[in-house]
C-alpha cells in the first residue's frame, strides 16, 4: 500500500478574501467528514489544502466572483468556488464524483 497526497490548490489572488475563506472552509469540512486521509484504490492518501497566488484561471473562470481550485493530481478544475461549496468538494474526494456546477472546461 503506497501513501500519496491529494492537494487542493486554492487561488488567493482575488481582491477580497474569498480564496482564503474557501481554503479555511475546506480544511474544516475535511475534518468534519473525516476525509483528511482517504483510501483510494488500495492506496492511502493524505489530503492537503494549499493556497497559492495564481492558478492562471481568471480568464477562463467566467462563472462568478468565487475562487479557482485545482484537485491535484486528479486534475479537476473548479471555478467560482465559495465557502458554502466546501462540503460538496470534499464529498467529491470521498465519492469520486465531480461537482458539475463548479467545473471549468
Amino acid at each position: 500500500m503506497k501513501s500519496a497526497i491529494t492537494r487542493l490548490f486554492v487561488c488567493t489572488a482575488q481582491k477580497d478574501e474569498i480564496g482564503r475563506d474557501v481554503a479555511r472552509a475546506l480544511k474544516i469540512e475535511l475534518k468534519k467528514q473525516g476525509l483528511k486521509k482517504l483510501l483510494l484504490g488500495g492506496d492511502k492518501t493524505k489530503v492537503r489544502v494549499q493556497t497559492c497566488n495564481c492558478l492562471d484561471l481568471c480568464k477562463h473562470c467566467k462563472k462568478g466572483p468565487g475562487a479557482a481550485l485545482i484537485v491535484h493530481p486528479e486534475g479537476t478544475v473548479y471555478g467560482d468556488v465559495k465557502p458554502r461549496d466546501a462540503a460538496d468538494i470534499v464529498q467529491h474526494l470521498g465519492e469520486g464524483k465531480a461537482v458539475k456546477r463548479l467545473l471549468l472546461d
